[in-house]
């Protein structure tokens, strides 16, 4: 169900499903005993982290698409009102005083999609949901930069049902760089790699629900693909900042972004 707010002018009229139900299991060290999109960076989520990206840009209806220890999502949310912000509290009484606070006014969907289901199963389980309009598809464990709102409007300029945002990988390494046949200096690790890909961050129309089959359609590997062939896929090419989290490397990578107040992901004051 959508807000009881939204209107079609509304930012909320545009809900963000956010896949969150894979078993991350590069990231196995964290991920035993949580989900990926629940691991810190800067002591917060990194579901977080998307969700405080998209609600500056206006966009504060979430649909989470749980599985793998969902459970654990569920209770990050139920507690996130209670345990934000100051507090005093009475021992004798267990009476709980809130001071002011700044809250962060989402409306989270938390829901239940498959403990194995793949990618475009997930999204398919969600079409009572996403029917009545444009809907945004990112996944649980990625950061960027991206413009929502040049995104969007490039997506409805278009009229496309998809879009998707390419970006340029993270190089691994850093460079050489040569002068004929002598090294010139080495270069560090560049933030954009040979080539575009899928970073996520996708705008759908509801014909998407037409494309989508059972639990185990796979967005990337069978949707995506059969909307390109139809012409129905556009792309909205991204030159900022994007980084996902697969390895404790890019975990380590983020966290020293954020540590370091350079966290290009962080748009919002």
């Amino acid at each position: 169900m959508r807000s009881p707010d939204a209107t079609a002018a509304s930012p909320r009229a545009v809900p963000v499903v956010i896949l969150a139900g894979g078993l991350g299991t590069r990231l196995a060290e964290e991920t035993e005993i949580k989900p990926k999109p629940m691991v810190e960076v800067g002591e917060r989520p990194i579901l977080w982290h998307i969700m405080k990206h998209f609600a500056h840009h206006g966009l504060r209806e979430f649909y989470v698409a749980l599985g793998y220890k969902g459970e654990v999502i569920k209770q990050f949310f139920l507690d996130y009102h209670t345990l934000t912000g100051s507090m005093t509290v009475g021992t004798a009484t267990g009476g709980v005083e809130r001071h002011a606070r700044e809250a962060d006014d989402w409306l989270v969907h938390l829901m239940e999609t498959g403990q194995h289901s793949n990618t475009g199963g997930r999204i398919a389980r969600l079409r009572s949901s996403l029917s009545a309009g444009t809907f945004i598809v990112t996944y649980g464990d990625g950061v960027s930069d991206v413009d929502v709102p040049a995104l969007l409007a490039f997506h409805r300029a278009h009229g496309k049902l998809a879009t998707v945002t390419a970006v340029r990988p993270p190089a691994r390494y850093g460079g050489v760089l040569f002068e004929d046949d002598l090294v010139a200096s080495f270069a560090e690790r560049p933030q954009s790699g040979d080539g575009w890909i899928n970073g996520g961050y996708l705008v759908f129309e509801p014909g998407l629900f037409e494309y989508l089959g059972g639990d185990a359609v796979s967005l990337e590997g069978d949707v995506l693909p059969r909307l390109a062939a139809g012409r129905q896929l556009a792309a909205f090419r991204h030159d900022g900042f994007w980084q996902c989290m697969d390895t404790q490397r890019d975990k380590r990578h983020l966290e020293a972004l954020w540590q370091t107040g350079k966290a290009p992901w962080r748009v919002w004051p």
